[in-house]
């Protein structure tokens, strides 16, 4: 007697015990429930999401400010008549069409790095311009800012290249599409892109 109650003990049931964090058989809410976790794990926005975002703001801002001081005088600049005219002093000509190209690429390069959007295209854009800076105007003064030199000009490629390389983060318009998790790809684009841009220009 003693034999059959041992035997029919709940403790000793054949049936498959089911761990809620197991990976096997789990019961549907166990796998909704883990499923809800790791969306919601992977919903949050993190410290690097929030850096991210106030370094592209900041410097997407200034770019795009630097950009609307050479097309429409804003912020101090001198608008487009007069840099068109430094433009054809550096042997840019004509003078006007590449104050628009390099103004517009300032302005809508630094716009997208500011929102997250086309990173790679927006970055690619602010590298053209630093190589053209660098090579025409900066190059021959040497690395710091305080002689003319090419300091200025290389922080900013820096940067816009480990965006790109990096991804703009969660709190930004290309996290829908594949090239806002940044890499490798992303980044020689950017590079590619500007470069191949800036020697058209520079061979014009």
């Amino acid at each position: 007697m003693s034999t059959k109650r041992f035997l029919n003990h709940p403790a000793l049931s054949l049936r498959p015990v089911t761990h809620p964090t197991g990976s096997g058989t789990g019961t549907g809410t166990d796998t909704g429930a883990r499923s809800a976790a790791t969306g919601a794990a992977t919903a949050s926005t993190t410290a690097a999401d929030c850096g991210l975002l106030l370094l592209r703001l900041t410097f997407g801002l200034l770019m795009a400010a630097h950009g609307a001081q050479k097309l429409f005088g804003l912020f101090g600049g001198h608008g487009l008549t007069e840099t068109s005219r430094g433009f054809a002093a550096l042997g840019y000509r004509p003078g006007k069409l590449f104050a628009v190209v390099g103004g517009s690429s300032e302005l809508l390069g630094g716009l997208g790095l500011a929102v997250g959007l086309l990173t790679p295209l927006a970055a690619a854009a602010l590298i053209g311009v630093m190589i053209n800076a660098m090579a025409t105007v900066t190059g021959a003064h040497g690395l710091w800012d305080t002689d003319g030199g090419v300091e200025y000009s290389v922080c900013i490629t820096v940067v816009a290249l480990a965006v790109t390389a990096i991804g703009p983060g969660r709190l930004a318009v290309d996290r829908f599409f594949r090239w806002g998790a940044g890499g490798w790809p992303q980044a020689a684009f950017a590079l590619g892109l500007g470069g191949v841009a800036a020697a058209i220009t520079l061979s014009l």
